[in-house]
């Protein structure tokens, strides 16, 4: 059986293609934007990754980028809160595995 079938029931049916209307976005001012926390975390990491040399959080600063730059609303002032969150998470991978080794803690 094919769903395709004549059904009576649909020639009665209420709804009117011509009258539906596309769902357009509200416009919101940038000044009314929800916050973006994850490019919050991500400069916050990436800053720890670079001044405490931990890989993890220059790591976890670019996944907490690609999520802020996937969840971009606003095109101006996000687009420069990813790029220094992008940089420092960068600065902070270059420097753990191409920058000077620690030196032997003392113990």
């Amino acid at each position: 059986m094919s769903s395709h079938n004549y059904n009576p029931a649909s020639a009665n049916d209420p709804r009117q293609p011509s009258a539906s209307k596309s769902f357009l976005a509200p416009m919101v001012s940038p000044q009314d934007v929800p916050v973006d926390y994850s490019g919050f975390v991500a400069v916050i990491l990436g800053v720890a990754g670079v001044m405490f040399r931990y890989k993890l959080c220059s790591w976890l600063a670019l996944i907490f980028c690609a999520q802020s730059l996937s969840n971009m609303r606003n095109m101006e002032n996000d687009l420069k809160q990813i790029s220094m969150a992008s940089m420092f998470a960068i600065m902070g991978l270059v420097t753990n595995y191409l920058g000077p080794a620690r030196p032997a803690s003392q113990s």
